[in-house]
């Protein structure tokens, strides 16, 4: 046996009578496809149901899998106390999942649970499968703060533990899409909110499971989607498994997209191994990249790749252009991996004899000091996209009329706080956007007065 259907569905608790109130008749689609799906299960009779949802503890660099014997919870929160459920959980899926992400070198088990009681991302998928199906003990899955890639590889430490069990296993991806399609929506209007809908339906209504480790995370953050980790752990669920994809229904009256798949799988497929594809892609495209990198870049590259090595900062090597050992000035350093910043650290103004050691000095700070992440590790330096920012003088200005998201950067001033945002920055279009950002990373409040200064950068690839 192994995982004999996956489901792509939402969660919105409206969709519960008694919390819905009647409202839930405007997404009777959604609707009749969930009880579809549930039917399905139904018939399945699976022994195990693994439930994904981003509204279980979720941590930045961990996996987190529900502990114990079981959980209860209820819609209280939404006003309906009364419709309540108890499940118990698989302990030894848990136990065999658990092995198969340590072997696989995945953070992710039972340690720090925040909240015993079911989350709603649970619950409202369960509530339709427990009209058709109850004999099933369950996983609970949260997501994590890691690339995509990691959650394809959970998903396939999900499909190696059912097989190694012999379960009769059902997974349930459960995700709502864009929180941003319409104006009169509870989280407004962006463009990439229907943007984002259309292109995820086209995706999973095909089972073309390789392009959601495509998506940007600036594209999902700005579409403020749900689900896509979800969605893309099932993927890795039926890693090299031929299916039969069918898209059931969707739609977004509120505001917020609503889309529900079912996946069967129909024997082996090793070409559907999309990570290996994925993977060799980026590793060529990194190559491209590195063959073009200039002087500056090149010297932040051999500056991380010997201080990961050797734990030391590198002498400034020799053979610079003159530029980079004659002149002073303020330097950042970026780090990206898998298309997701990974560090950066720099100076405002000088601080060093020379530019190369400007350089040399916040290399080491972006990839080790950074407080927002972990260092970087040797199997990393590889994977790395690296940017420097050499920044030129900056200049007082009274007024954010004086500024452009795209040629300035920009510090804002308040007291002793001090913070700064470089321009032409993927998904930060506008002044106030770059304003907000560099506020909220001084720890200055959004409605507080700020002096703002305004610099140039020349940014080397």
């Amino acid at each position: 046996m192994g995982i004999s259907a996956g489901f792509m569905v939402p969660h919105p608790p409206l969709i519960i009578p008694d919390v819905g109130g009647g409202e839930e008749q405007k997404i009777q689609k959604t609707i009749d496809a969930y009880h579809r799906a549930a039917e399905t299960i139904g018939r399945l009779q699976p022994e195990t149901i693994v439930l994904l949802s981003p509204h279980q503890t979720m941590y930045a660099d961990y996996f987190h899998i529900s502990p114990g014997q079981g959980a209860k919870g209820d819609f209280r929160q939404f006003g309906a106390g009364q419709v309540s459920m108890e499940i118990s959980y698989d302990t030894e899926f848990v136990q065999a999942l658990c092995k198969a992400a340590e072997a696989a070198g995945l953070q992710a088990g039972t340690l720090g649970e925040r909240e015993r009681k079911l989350d709603h991302g649970t619950m409202v998928p369960l509530y339709f499968v427990n009209q058709y199906w109850t004999g099933y003990r369950l996983v609970r899955i949260g997501l994590s703060g890691f690339p995509l890639t990691a959650h394809y590889q959970l998903g396939q430490c999900i499909q190696a533990a059912a097989q190694t069990l012999g379960r009769n296993a059902v997974l349930i991806a459960s995700g709502d899409l864009s929180h941003k399609l319409k104006e009169d929506g509870p989280y407004g209007y962006q463009e990439e909110g229907p943007a984002y809908d259309a292109r995820i339906m086209d995706v999973m209504g095909r089972g073309a499971f390789g392009e959601l480790l495509e998506f940007s995370e600036d594209f999902c953050e700005r579409a403020g989607e749900c689900g896509h980790r979800s969605f893309t752990i099932l993927a890795g669920a039926f890693d090299r498994t031929a299916l039969k994809a069918e898209r059931f229904s969707y739609e977004g009256p509120f505001g917020v997209g609503y889309g529900i798949c079912m996946y069967q799988p129909c024997g082996t497929d090793e070409a559907r191994n999309f990570l290996e594809q994925y993977e060799e892609k980026e590793r060529l495209r990194l190559l491209a990249l590195q063959e073009q990198e200039d002087p500056y870049v090149r010297l932040a590259r051999y500056t991380i790749e010997a201080f990961v090595e050797t734990g030391k900062l590198p002498e400034v090597p020799e053979g610079l252009p003159e530029e980079l050992c004659s002149t002073r000035a303020g330097a950042f350093v970026s780090l990206k991996e898998d298309g997701r910043l990974r560090g950066c650290i720099g100076t405002i103004q000088a601080v060093r004899s020379s530019l190369a050691e400007e350089i040399m000095y916040n290399a080491v700070s972006a990839c080790s000091e950074d407080p927002r992440f972990a260092p970087v590790e040797a199997w990393e330096v590889g994977r790395l996209a690296i940017s420097v920012d050499v920044l030129g003088e900056t200049e007082k200005i009274s007024s954010p009329e004086e500024l452009d998201a795209a040629r300035y950067g920009v510090i804002v001033t308040r007291g002793a706080k001090r913070g700064l945002l470089l321009p032409k920055l993927e998904g930060v279009d506008t002044v106030e956007q770059q304003i907000a950002i560099a506020k909220q990373k001084a720890g200055i409040k959004a409605y507080e007065s700020v002096k703002l200064e305004r610099f140039e950068v020349i940014r080397h690839h």
